[in-house]
């Protein structure tokens, strides 16, 4: 029997190399939303009309519905809230 590892678990459901890395990139993202939402103590209502975004859009994040939510739409509810990316960290795979 074979065993793979991964480094993580969207590098072991995702058909592609880069298909994984958008899907990290976005779950960093929508983590960030989810813990600005949970720290300001919003509720869903609160939350859609502070983001600019409907009631069942925060649902979505708020359950993490990763694939509804492209890079760009996270970064851009991210500004409304007044979230900003200070820093990323890229790391060269072994393999490159």
């Amino acid at each position: 029997m074979n065993i793979q590892t991964f480094d993580s678990v969207w590098d072991a459901i995702s058909e592609t190399p880069e298909q994984a890395e958008n899907m990290k990139v976005r779950s960093m993202l929508i983590q960030a939303l989810n813990a600005w939402i949970a720290r300001k103590g919003l509720t869903p209502a609160e939350a859609a009309n502070a983001l600019g975004i409907t009631q069942p859009r925060v649902s979505e994040l708020m359950h993490g519905k990763i694939q509804l939510f492209s890079i760009d739409k996270l970064v851009s509810i991210m500004a409304t809230a007044g979230l900003h990316i200070g820093s990323i960290e890229i790391n060269e795979s072994a393999a490159a």
